[in-house]
């Protein structure tokens, strides 16, 4: 190929340039397009992408697969790395904190459960997010949703799915008594006692109440609600004050047990979880459960027997009280030991985007912390039930936001187990815990005022 008559234009190009434009002139702009390439075109193409990485349950991330997947696509400098974590969310918040306690942890986001939040902040393990989030969308939250994710003022963690105990009941079994949905505990009682027939329960027919007994979290999540609905606290998150052993505390854990003694509830309730009373009222074995939201779509599925037969409401409350569901749900936090804070800003900021959430919930179900989100009409159009979550977590009440809370939780658990299973009675039992608690708290009151993360971390970590 002859190149003579290419170079020759070429050339006459560039002598046209130096006529325009003269030399020095071409020269800067020379410099200026080599300063470019170098500064930001060369790094574009040859940079590696940022890695991210997370811990996040099975469920949870096949849940997020997708929306993550278009998140990779729009931003190629951020690569994402999802390491699958255990069902078991207390296992979950073991792999965190050990991983903390025995370096740097390899985490940059930490997809924490509400109640982790004042331990890992205390422990000096999340970046405050105050001066990132806009008031704008704290605005458009559920206030609690955003409360559950502060400590000591600041705020650690963006809520994404948000969560709330609420009361289930089969509408076909009211409508046939001529009962309206129960307000109150003693609605409730005055219901089961047209519809629960002495002996049905032993017949394989239907329990009146069903709730989470077992010796774990969820009993703590289930009480509180019991708790609040006869007007007492457990722990006041500003004064310290412990309320297990008053009048109402004593009154909620009679309440309970009473279910149990009287054939309301069955003594295997003690057991159970979240799962086995899901399951024993989707087979129509109960007329009132008390759970979670994500019931709602399995109790309505193809294979339940009572598809079609289920109300939601919010948790009841005491003649005169007012009562509250208690507010789960899941959230983001930025460590403190990622070397790349900004780029795991930007994945939650996408996470948490009402346009991210709201496609998340038409795919899965799942409510997230938006409040016009429960309302929306194709939203609701898909999931009816949503107006009544709204109101749900509403009037939700928070577990108490104290660096100690997993040892609190541990010791109400205990002694709630006691009383269930007949160890102890139920004012001995309030006693018990109270005391415990009291002493917990006493403990770490110099520490908690601490400036010293290790300090506080100590605490934290104490039994």
């Amino acid at each position: 190929m002859n190149t003579l008559p290419l170079l020759g234009g070429l050339q006459r190009r560039l002598k046209r340039l130096v006529r325009k434009l003269g030399i020095p002139r071409l020269l800067g702009i020379l410099v200026a397009w080599i300063l470019i390439f170098q500064v930001w075109i060369l790094p574009a193409l040859t940079q590696q992408p940022v890695v991210i990485t997370m811990l996040m349950q099975g469920q949870d991330r096949a849940n997020w697969e997708p929306f993550l997947k278009e998140f990779d696509q729009k931003t190629p400098d951020i690569q994402l790395n999802l390491v699958e974590g255990p069902f078991d969310t207390n296992l979950q918040e073991n792999l965190l904190t050990s991983a903390f306690l025995l370096g740097d942890s390899p985490y940059d986001i930490l997809n924490m459960d509400i109640v982790w939040v004042p331990k890992f902040a205390a422990a000096g393990w999340l970046r405050p997010l105050d001066n990132l989030v806009s008031q704008e969308q704290i605005a458009e939250m559920v206030e609690n949703n955003i409360e559950g994710g502060r400590y000591q003022g600041k705020l650690y963690r963006m809520p994404t799915t948000s969560d709330a105990g609420v009361l289930y009941y089969r509408t076909d079994i009211l409508q046939q008594a001529g009962a309206n949905p129960p307000e109150t505990f003693q609605d409730m009682i005055g219901i089961l006692d047209k519809v629960q027939q002495p002996g049905d329960n032993k017949s394989g027919k239907q329990w009146g109440y069903l709730w989470q007994g077992k010796q774990y979290e969820g009993v703590s999540a289930m009480f509180i609600e019991v708790l609040e609905g006869f007007g007492g606290f457990w722990v006041n998150q500003d004064t310290l004050e412990v309320g297990l052993d008053t009048q109402q505390g004593i009154q909620a854990i009679e309440f309970l047990r009473n279910t149990i003694a009287k054939g309301i509830s069955p003594s295997g309730v003690s057991t159970y979880g979240e799962e086995e009373t899901r399951l024993l009222f989707q087979n129509g074995g109960a007329v009132f459960l008390r759970n979670w939201p994500y019931v709602w779509k399995l109790a309505n599925q193809e294979d339940s027997k009572v598809k079609g037969k289920v109300g939601i409401k919010p948790m009841l409350q005491g003649v005169g009280q007012r009562g509250g569901s208690c507010l789960g749900g899941w959230g983001l936090g930025i460590s403190t030991t990622t070397p790349h804070p900004k780029e795991a800003w930007r994945v939650i900021q996408f996470m948490t985007s009402k346009d991210t959430m709201r496609r998340f919930v038409l795919e899965t179900g799942l409510i997230s912390s938006y409040k016009s989100l429960f309302t929306e009409p194709e939203i609701v159009a898909k999931y009816p039930h949503f107006p009544q979550l709204l109101e749900a977590v509403q009037q939700s009440v928070l577990r108490p936001p104290v660096a100690q809370y997993a040892q609190a939780s541990d010791i109400l658990q205990r002694y709630l187990s006691a009383a269930f299973t007949g160890g102890m009675n139920p004012k001995e039992a309030m006693q018990a815990a109270a005391r415990e608690t009291r002493n917990l708290l006493d403990r770490s009151q110099p520490t908690r005022t601490s400036q010293n993360p290790g300090a506080t971390q100590a605490v934290a970590m104490s039994s």
